[in-house]
């Protein structure tokens, strides 16, 4: 049999599961996964390598409305997901109808690009249920298999490996068979810091913060981090600092016990906060921030 290899790209709504199941595909945790919406900003891509296959998965922002210039550059990775792929994973799950999100639903129809629709979170539910979402997502799709899976619970996830490799171009490996991603290690210790920060405050401020990494050493038995925490407003400052520091210590904790077991290593962690006003609007400091 000849080599396989292709871009399989996951789109799909925010909060439907899609970080969770290309963590759960890829085997590693390369998406940070909170229960908040817009939690993944950037394209990352996750490799899987076989004797004669190679996938390049990429997880991609959940497709929303763009209320600001940070928003239309997370869209910007959808646009790109929906022309480069050789198989279109759509992930929706059992509380999502087909008609949620039409406009992006047609969008993928008219690309011609083939489509596998995964619907998630299948322990949610029951079997009447189950049979009626995949039914209607098999009329809104004809021809484009529907498989539910449990990314969580790590659910037939061998029936979408195998309906993925089925559908898989044949080519060449487009990376060296030991490489894990497309990312470098600094956008992995932000992410790691920026899931903290989800988790730990409420409201606006999650959405507010970008994390710069201003210098990363990696010493023979340590690794030495220094990151900025970027906010829009003083008063976000305030909060995420905490009383006398509580906060913002709390977070560097949960976040350098996260890299310590992702990188392998001792972490020292040096975390600063700074006002950088309106930065979700700003294309210097978005190009800045890799948002291109």
């Amino acid at each position: 049999m000849n080599h396989r290899s292709g871009f399989v790209n996951i789109l799909g709504n925010p909060n439907v599961g899609k970080s969770t199941l290309m963590n759960a595909l890829v085997g590693e945790k390369l998406s940070i996964i909170t229960s908040k919406a817009q939690t993944t900003r950037h394209r990352i891509m996750g490799i899987v390598n076989g004797d004669d296959f190679q996938i390049v998965y990429s997880d991609t922002p959940g497709i929303i409305d763009p209320q600001y210039k940070l928003q239309e550059a997370m869209m910007s990775f959808v646009k790109s997901a929906m022309t480069d792929a050789d198989i279109i994973l759509y992930v929706t799950d059992v509380k999502e109808k087909p008609s949620a999100e039409k406009q992006y639903t047609e969008k993928i129809k008219e690309s011609g690009i083939p489509v596998i629709i995964t619907v998630n979170k299948i322990d949610l539910s029951d079997q009447e249920e189950l049979e009626k979402i995949t039914s209607s997502w098999k009329e809104s799709f004809p021809g484009s298999p529907v498989i539910p899976v449990s990314a969580l619970k790590r659910f037939n996830l061998d029936t979408l490996l195998n309906a993925i490799l089925s559908k898989l171009p044949e080519g060449e490996p487009y990376f060296p068979k030991d490489q894990l991603t497309d990312k470098y290690e600094r956008f992995f210790a932000s992410e790691i810091l920026r899931e903290k920060i989800l988790k730990n405050y409420k409201k606006e401020v999650p959405y507010s913060v970008e994390i710069e990494i201003e210098s990363f050493k990696d010493e023979s038995n340590i690794i030495r981090i220094r990151a900025l925490i970027h906010v829009i407003r003083e008063s976000q400052k305030g909060i995420l600092i905490g009383h006398k520091g509580a906060m913002l210590k709390k977070v560097g904790t949960e976040a350098r016990h996260d890299m310590e077991s992702f990188f392998g290593k001792k972490i020292f962690l040096e975390l600063y906060v700074k006002v950088a006003k309106d930065w979700r609007d700003k294309p210097a400091m978005l190009k800045r921030f890799g948002y291109r």
